[in-house]
């Protein structure tokens, strides 16, 4: 198992199976590693699919998208089902994950190659969890 800090190579891709269909919550439990791969992995996959309720059912109710490249802070599902349908089905976004570093119990940073109809972009997704393996807030910048 990689350490907190420690990068993950895109090929270490051992998505992690729990209890609910999205395979994501573990209730009490911290997040491994390996979980938090495994919703950066669905996050991508939900999106590349352009699918929002996919999105969606990734994000806790209350979660934040702060995404400063867009000027905007995007709140809760409503805020974020705009984001995904705006930024990524709208502008067919495709993206590919390049690395990951945890940074802490609940956070990892996700380097990832975006290319759509603006051309090609290099960015970080900053991600936490919450308690139920959701996402509670995403922090993306562009490099």
């Amino acid at each position: 198992m990689s350490q907190p800090g420690q990068p993950l190579a895109e090929r270490d891709s051992a998505p992690a199976s729990r209890g609910d269909a999205a395979g994501l919550r573990f209730g009490a439990m911290d997040p491994t590693h390996e979980h938090l791969r495994h919703v950066a992995d669905a996050l991508i996959a939900a999106t590349n699919a352009f699918a929002v309720e996919r999105v969606l059912a990734l994000f806790a109710h209350d979660a934040v998208i702060d995404d400063p490249s867009t000027g905007h802070r995007f709140d809760g599902h409503a805020g974020i089902r705009r984001y995904v349908e705006q930024y990524f089905v709208g502008y067919q976004t495709v993206t590919r994950l390049l690395s990951m570093q945890r940074l802490g119990l609940q956070r990892a940073r996700v380097r990832v190659d975006f290319t759509g109809d603006f051309g090609h972009e290099i960015g970080n997704l900053d991600i936490t969890v919450n308690a139920q393996g959701l996402i509670a807030r995403l922090d993306a910048d562009l490099e």
